[in-house]
């Protein structure tokens, strides 16, 4: 049967290069997305082209419904699921909290912390012992900002961030005995389109020791390691992925 891996927000960025690296692994890439069905379909046939599988699935994770949806319509293919990565998430423009809205505050954790609860809760009713699944691994995606804080800028998205840290942590522990290995990678700024909307990729070069920003394939590579068995000791880590940062 198929390995099923759900990679949401796999469309575009890191969620993009991530999904085409499990692909390549042998991997059946399950494909969320909230919005831009264009780009998920584009990243589906890009990997169907490579003589690869994958489907690209709609769902809102910060909506209970939509990730119970999401959830069905995987149990409906023809395979198990074996891994989840915990890869969306949303980051507003630059403000000190003082200028934040309720409804920013209010989005940023509902799909950042939220959303990864909830995908990470059906995806243990399907890979845990006790359901008679047969184990499997769910990745977090964090950031570096979990560290420094992201003061006067993103001060919300850091802290959503640094609640999937502690998260990673607790539900590693808790699936410990139940073969399941939950992990978190942490990026530093990372080539991508949000980073590319507000400016910053320039401006943040001189404060990384590496002096240059990362790929997303460099986040890639990292979770095919921990979805492939080279990862069967390791559990409750988060890697840091920033150029030394």
């Amino acid at each position: 049967m198929n390995k099923i891996v759900l990679i949401t927000g796999g469309s575009r960025g890191i969620g993009k290069a991530t999904s085409l690296e499990i692909a390549k692994q042998g991997y059946f890439v399950c494909i969320n997305y909230k919005g831009d069905k264009k780009s998920a379909e584009n990243t589906v046939k890009e990997i169907k082209a490579n003589g690869e599988e994958a489907l690209a699935i709609k769902a809102d994770i910060s909506i209970e419904k939509d990730v119970l949806n999401l959830f069905k319509q995987i149990d409906s293919m023809n395979g198990i699921l074996y891994g989840l990565v915990n890869n969306a998430g949303i980051l507003n423009k630059q403000s000190p909290l003082v200028n934040m809205t309720y409804n920013r505050i209010k989005d940023t954790f509902h799909t950042n912390i939220i959303g990864s609860f909830l995908c990470a809760r059906e995806a243990i009713k399907r890979m845990s012992l006790k359901c008679n699944g047969k184990g499997g691994k769910i990745i977090n995606i964090s950031s570096g900002a979990s560290k420094f804080g992201s003061p006067n800028e993103y001060i919300d998205y850091a802290s959503s961030k640094g609640a999937i840290d502690t998260f990673t942590i607790g539900l590693a522990k808790e699936l410990a005995e139940d073969n399941i290995q939950v992990n978190a990678i942490r990026p530093g700024f990372i080539d991508t389109d949000i980073h590319q909307t507000y400016n910053r990729l320039e401006s943040v070069k001189a404060l990384i020791p590496m002096k240059r920003i990362g790929k997303p394939i460099e986040i890639a590579n990292a979770v095919v390691w921990l979805l492939s068995d080279k990862s069967s000791y390791t559990t409750g880590a988060i890697i840091d992925i920033a150029g030394g940062k």
